[in-house]
């Protein structure tokens, strides 16, 4: 399989999810084929990814654009001009604050290679993003998901998806992280699809 999914494989590895798996199967019967979902690799999304965190994606989208306006352009050198202090006068908590501008530092300063990333081994991407401070496991894995669009990628701890599976599994209680996993083993290769499918049902059934 391809690095990056494809609109292609992507419909492809539905197909196959489909029939390793009634429920996802009954979810691609009644809504169809997932949206891609992709962000563009590089630093505005893991921008976008620490803002996204303990908060809903709306509140998360409104702090990103008035950033953005204040700014012009979303770069490392325009996040790092700011400050801490300036930063949190645009609306951001000390911690992401101090996330933000850190992130921004690492890319200026070269230890961190985000081209470098996206063309490297996925377990050296991994770890180095892994020491940026403020991105933990959900958050590298939903860049390597979304904006690197690797196939095989379960986002550890995802609110969202264990409501999905709670749903579509007819749970008893809502999975723990290790439950998740263990239930997204039977989906590999297409972890990150099958992600989507139970995304995409989770927004459905919220009317959304």
């Amino acid at each position: 399989m391809s690095r990056a999914l494809t609109r292609l494989s992507l419909a492809e590895g539905a197909r196959q999810l489909a029939r390793m798996d009634a429920e996802l199967g009954a979810i691609l019967s009644r809504l169809g084929e997932p949206p891609m979902w992709g962000r563009q690799p590089g630093f505005a999304s893991l921008i976008k990814i620490i803002l996204e965190q303990q908060v809903s994606l709306e509140a998360a989208r409104t702090l990103y654009r008035r950033i953005s306006r204040q700014l012009g352009v979303m770069t490392p050198d325009t996040v790092y001009a700011q400050q801490v202090t300036g930063l949190r006068d645009l609306g951001l908590t000390r911690q992401k604050a101090a996330y933000c501008h850190g992130l921004a530092e690492r890319i200026l300063d070269g230890r961190l290679d985000l081209s470098g990333i996206a063309r490297g081994a996925d377990d050296l991407g991994r770890r180095a993003l892994l020491a940026v401070p403020g991105l933990g496991p959900w958050s590298v894995d939903i860049y390597y998901l979304m904006a690197l669009r690797r196939p095989d990628v379960w986002p550890r701890g995802d609110l969202a998806l264990a409501a999905a599976m709670h749903e579509v599994k007819g749970l008893k209680a809502l999975p723990s992280k290790a439950e998740q996993e263990r239930i997204a083993c039977d989906w590999a290769p297409y972890r990150s699809i099958a992600a989507r499918l139970l995304w995409m049902h989770y927004l459905d059934a919220r009317g959304r």
